[in-house]
């Protein structure tokens, strides 16, 4: 597809003109009525190495995540690399057929750093970036979720949370009360009611691991930080859900807990993060789908699955990590051997039957989301060479349904 060349200075003019506060604004997305259909701009504002390869090949094998590409390179090295992607990776284009696509919603991951990097490593200059994806959506007619995705000491450890440790040290010295004054800065502006025609809400955190941290401190953040939304206006909160059951937040800012109201839980939903799951069949992973729908239904509060894919293996290069294998082929640790990997991230390599397979699977858990919450954003937009993850390539190659709501197999749960 040939895309228009069109300055992001010139679409943030353009944004910023439209978005004259000539009439009030409103609260234009209705979360009791309307089904979030969305898709992530995930790889942009926090690298992933699995999306985007090409940034990191080449690279000394020590530079695994946005971290330590600041810290090996430095940062007048890092920024020019990252100058680059971030004018490049995505464009106005892509939120255009993202809408034409059928999509209502993106979900828009943004780190810490973009906004303060607390004498770190990162590098500093994401921040005009949200609001031109912000103008872009306006412009298309799309919403967005304004999401934390990483936080001081990293929240998970995983190098989507902008640095890859073992061991989580978000909630040590004072990152906590680092990443509220953050999500202030965040809040103060974006929940502004003149954000509220295209601001549908605010992730107030990515994926803390609940496993690895004081639950009581990270309910203890999740109450500060709708408190700080609240001082601005009644714009919608959402909470990850920590990787435990959605209804294990319940009684938690609802309406009986101090009046609460406007708050989302976040679920993700993946197959391919477990031995077990790696190695079942298409029709295994189809039934997976509704035995998992339980536990993520059942929450007292609105709820969407917000991290989700059509893989059914990990073999996209870097899925696990630079340098890291897949389970599928048996080169990550403590797995075994699967099948092969290799044609798998072409889509143009896939079998008919190995695109009805994916298309089946899903169909059938946009249903069973669509069913059992308010609805659900894919992961991801697009990537460079990791097609079982690319909306973008999948519609393309129709496997990914157009319309979204035109269904090829029946529904099974």
């Amino acid at each position: 597809m040939k895309f228009m060349r069109i300055s992001l200075a010139a679409i943030a003019a353009c944004g910023l003109a439209s978005a004259s506060p000539l009439t009030k604004r409103s609260v234009s997305f209705n979360w009791a009525s309307e089904k979030v259909r969305g898709v992530s701009i995930g790889g942009w504002l926090v690298l992933e190495p699995w999306i985007t390869p090409s940034l990191f090949e080449g690279l000394d094998d020590s530079i695994v995540d946005e971290y330590t590409l600041g810290q090996k390179l430095g940062k007048d090295a890092a920024l020019k690399i990252l100058q680059n992607h971030w004018d490049t990776w995505v464009r106005w284009e892509d939120f255009k057929k993202i809408k034409d696509s059928g999509f209502n919603v993106v979900r828009l991951p943004v780190g810490y750093w973009a906004y303060d990097t607390l004498d770190s490593p990162y590098v500093s200059g994401a921040a005009p970036y949200v609001d031109a994806a912000i103008d872009w959506a306006r412009s298309v007619g799309l919403k967005v979720i304004v999401d934390l995705h990483g936080a001081p000491g990293s929240q998970n450890g995983f190098d989507n949370s902008g640095q890859l440790v073992s061991t989580p040290n978000w909630q040590s010295g004072d990152t906590v009360a680092q990443t509220l004054q953050i999500l202030k800065t965040i809040t103060d502006k974006y929940a502004q009611t003149q954000y509220q025609d295209v601001i549908a809400g605010i992730e107030l955190l990515n994926e803390p691991l609940a496993a690895s941290l004081n639950v009581d401190t990270l309910y203890q953040y999740y109450r500060d930080g709708f408190g700080q939304t609240r001082d601005v206006s009644d714009t919608t909160v959402m909470l990850h859900d920590g990787f435990r059951a959605p209804s294990s937040w319940n009684g938690f800012l609802t309406p009986s807990d101090n009046n609460a109201q406007n708050v989302v839980v976040d679920h993700h939903e993946y197959q391919v993060f477990d031995n077990s799951l790696i190695a079942m069949q298409p029709w295994q992973h189809r039934q997976q789908v509704c035995t998992a729908a339980d536990g993520y239904s059942g929450s007292d509060k609105w709820s969407i699955v917000g991290e989700w894919t059509g893989a059914m293996t990990d073999c996209a290069k870097w899925l696990n990590g630079r340098g890291t294998g897949a389970r599928y082929d048996g080169t990550f640790k403590d797995s075994s051997k699967v099948g092969d990997c290799g044609w798998q991230s072409n889509v143009n390599n896939w079998s008919q039957e190995y695109k009805d397979e994916t298309r089946e699977y899903i169909e059938a858990q946009m249903s069973a989301f669509e069913t059992r919450t308010q609805g659900w954003v894919w992961w991801n937009f697009k990537t460079e060479s990791a097609h079982e993850w690319d909306a973008f390539a999948l519609i393309d190659a129709g496997v990914f349904p157009q319309p979204l709501t035109q269904k090829k197999f029946d529904v099974i749960c």
